[in-house]
């Protein structure tokens, strides 16, 4: 009787006596749940579409609004005699510390939404998954190799490409070659493969499926540089063609740092070209 009273209902399958099966309380998981990692189609169920436009809103507010803070300083910095505000616009010198900002800006906008929305951090949401250092390397080479390959077509397809691209305006002397080679080869690639390979291509995928993902994500890829590219078919349609291999690495290794790795050696082996031609980026004027 005295057990009968000070026993729990819900722990009635503890009592030997009782007629009824025992049934076992459900365990209690010691983790609080997370989303699942995929979604059948090989890539994240995390990111979704409202978080690629919302990064690519900050993106795009965020660039907007440090470029006119950094071009009105340099404008009005030059005292009594302000300097042209179309050529600050095209000065390496400005608009590079302001893109790092927006970067900056935009990285950190990505870590609160993905906390905020998906409960995980960042490098979970897009799979960073950090690779080893020989992996590292192979990824770099692989780069290197595939920067070296476009050049090599560009080369052979230069009847169909502009003399004068609007990107070349930002190579006006060795300092600005200098600047935008360290920022081309250390910081954009993060960037844009956290975007396009970490965000744009595992949402887009849950709905189309990876073959038409690994299109989408590659077209946007080129679509991001058609500015600096004057539209043209041929470099455009190369750099799709970059794109995709890039997100058929994020397909194949599941790893958007390794992406990373092969964005800065593509990168690298262009402007070691670069280099090269211009005999230090010394004499600019070859490399066009």
């Amino acid at each position: 009787v005295f057990r009968a009273l000070i026993a729990p209902k819900h722990l009635d399958y503890l009592d030997p006596l009782s007629q009824e099966q025992p049934v076992a309380p459900p365990p209690v998981p010691l983790t609080p749940a997370t989303p699942s990692g995929d979604d059948g189609n090989g890539a994240e169920a995390v990111v979704d579409l409202i978080d690629v436009v919302l990064v690519l809103v900050a993106a795009g507010v965020s660039l907007f609004l440090f470029s006119v803070v950094a071009i009105s300083i340099a404008y009005y910095g030059h005292g009594a005699h302000p300097a042209d505000a179309r050529a600050l616009a095209m000065n390496a010198f400005v608009l590079v510390p302001a893109e790092a900002m927006a970067y900056v800006f935009t990285l950190g906008f990505a870590a609160y939404l993905v906390i905020l929305r998906h409960g995980v951090g960042l490098r979970r949401a897009i799979r960073w998954n950090m690779p080893d250092a020989q992996k590292a390397l192979t990824a770099l080479a692989g780069g290197a190799a595939l920067g070296l390959t476009s050049q090599l077509l560009s080369g052979l397809l230069q009847r169909w490409i502009p003399k004068s691209l609007p990107i070349d305006q930002f190579f006006r002397d060795t300092g600005s070659a200098y600047l935008l080679a360290f920022f081309g080869i250390l910081i954009a690639p993060l960037m844009e493969e956290l975007f396009f390979r970490g965000f744009v291509y595992p949402a887009v995928a849950r709905w189309t499926g990876v073959v038409p993902s690994v299109i989408i994500t590659g077209g946007a890829f080129a679509m991001l540089h058609q500015g600096q590219l004057a539209r043209a078919w041929v470099p455009l349609l190369i750099l799709f063609a970059v794109g995709v291999v890039i997100t058929v690495v994020r397909v194949r290794t599941r790893s958007v740092a390794t992406c990373v790795f092969v964005h800065m050696g593509y990168n690298l082996a262009i402007f070691t070209l670069l280099f090269i031609i211009t005999q230090g980026f010394r004499h600019m004027e070859k490399a066009s």
